[in-house]
């Protein structure tokens, strides 16, 4: 099969706006869109067939002018539409596992309370081996709220932060005052599969790359800073040290990414929260693979419901 980019498509606006997303990302990997919308009524001898065709046809007209809109959008891009029959999670989750990356839109419900991510796409999200981003709908005043999002979704809060910029204090005052992708890393439990995606999206996309890592002090800490309080500025040190050595062949395979460096203390989930604001896409990993029973780690839950950018989740091998 083709090269090309996926978006599960029905007729809310949140679908809209994964559908555009999914024609840009396509656009800019210069591979196919493919459009595809999972036919889910039932058939029995009490619907009237009139009324299935009226919802045929309604959903045809659907892929045809999301299809006509991307090629406008994108000049010169191959897009293809498909309807099928089935389960919803399991017909997108095949889909997905033959695109590079699939997209899918997700309702919000406002800052504070973030996503409201449908079984769905959780399942999706959970059992596809490869990258799956969820697009929510703009919504007026949603950089406020995921400030109360992010206070929601963090926990005890994080201190005590490390930044370090790929070239120097001009460089990072420039990062900051454009949009940016954000990637939360894991230092150990690095993945190439995430660190492709993440450096790749930058590069395509001509945008700076935050990169996030959380740690979290050993259990002893508390008792040990009583008698050394530098034990903490050391452990910083050498969290921040892994992540620039980690990050060292990507930066030599990408030069042309702009990296800043941020290593915080403490819940990751707070941080990533508050870095998805202004930020074009959030990228977190997910280890396992769960058919039968999705299960996401509680950091990518909640960047998953509270993000103010979209969120790309890519699988761990």
């Amino acid at each position: 099969m083709n090269r090309h980019v996926t978006v599960g498509l029905d007729d809310s606006t949140e679908s809209h706006a994964a559908a555009a997303w999914a024609a840009r990302e396509a656009a800019s990997r210069g591979v196919a869109l493919r459009v595809v919308h999972v036919e889910e009524w039932p058939i029995a001898p009490e619907i009237p067939l009139t009324l299935s065709e009226a919802l045929v046809e309604r959903y045809e007209t659907l892929l045809r002018e999301a299809a006509e809109r991307a090629r406008r959008d994108h000049p010169g891009l191959d897009v293809t539409t498909e309807m099928v029959h089935g389960r919803a999670g399991a017909e997108l989750t095949r889909a997905a596992d033959e695109a590079e990356v699939t997209a899918l839109g997700s309702r919000g419900l406002g800052g504070f309370v973030g996503f409201l991510v449908g079984s769905v796409s959780l399942a999706v999200v959970a059992a596809s081996s490869r990258p799956v981003v969820l697009v929510r709908a703009e919504r007026p005043g949603a950089e406020a709220g995921a400030t109360e999002s992010g206070a929601a979704a963090g926990g005890a809060g994080a201190a005590g932060t490390a930044e370090r910029a790929s070239a120097g204090a001009e460089d990072a005052a420039a990062v900051s005052a454009r949009p940016d992708v954000v990637l939360g890393l894991d230092i150990a439990h690095p993945s190439d599969p995430l660190l492709d995606f993440a450096f790749g999206t930058a590069a395509r996309r001509d945008l700076p790359l935050r990169v996030v890592h959380s740690w979290s002090p050993p259990a002893s800490y508390g008792y040990a800073a009583i008698l050394d309080p530098e034990i903490g500025t050391g452990l910083g040190r050498r969290a921040a040290e892994g992540l620039t050595e980690l990050l060292r062949p990507w930066r030599s395979r990408f030069p042309e990414v702009r990296v800043v460096e941020k290593v915080v203390v403490g819940p990751a989930a707070r941080e990533l929260v508050h870095a998805s604001r202004g930020a074009e896409l959030l990228m977190v990993g997910r280890r396992g693979r769960r058919p039968a029973l999705p299960h996401l780690g509680h950091v990518t839950h909640a960047v998953i419901h509270h993000s103010a950018a979209p969120v790309a989740v890519v699988p761990l091998v």
